[in-house]
């Protein structure tokens, strides 16, 4: 999602994960379901989870993302997210804050 956008938890991402309630995994948990600390998770590498990507990324020309930790960041095209397996890219995944 776009930094100026919100992540739709309440009702898209429950309705992708066909739950009534979800909330973000804490520090652990994120360790062991990506290797990966808060802060740096990418969705490069994650393995067999699915990636859920707001359309509206894809409208870039560059997007700025997570490089597998705190400090790093990758600048890439965004349509290369769309390369990753288990890539899919949801229509109001986000909303304007």
């Amino acid at each position: 999602m776009l930094g100026t956008t919100r992540l739709d938890v309440n009702k898209k991402v429950s309705e992708l994960l066909a739950v009534k309630r979800v909330s973000f995994a804490d520090q652990q948990t994120t360790m062991d379901l990506t290797g990966m600390m808060i802060g740096g998770v990418t969705a490069f590498g994650i393995g067999d989870l699915p990636i859920y990507v707001d359309s509206a990324v894809l409208e870039q020309t560059r997007v700025v993302m997570g490089g597998d930790n705190r400090s790093s960041k990758l600048l890439l095209n965004p349509n290369e997210l769309t390369k990753l397996p288990n890539v899919v890219v949801v229509e109001g995944l986000a909303r304007p804050k």
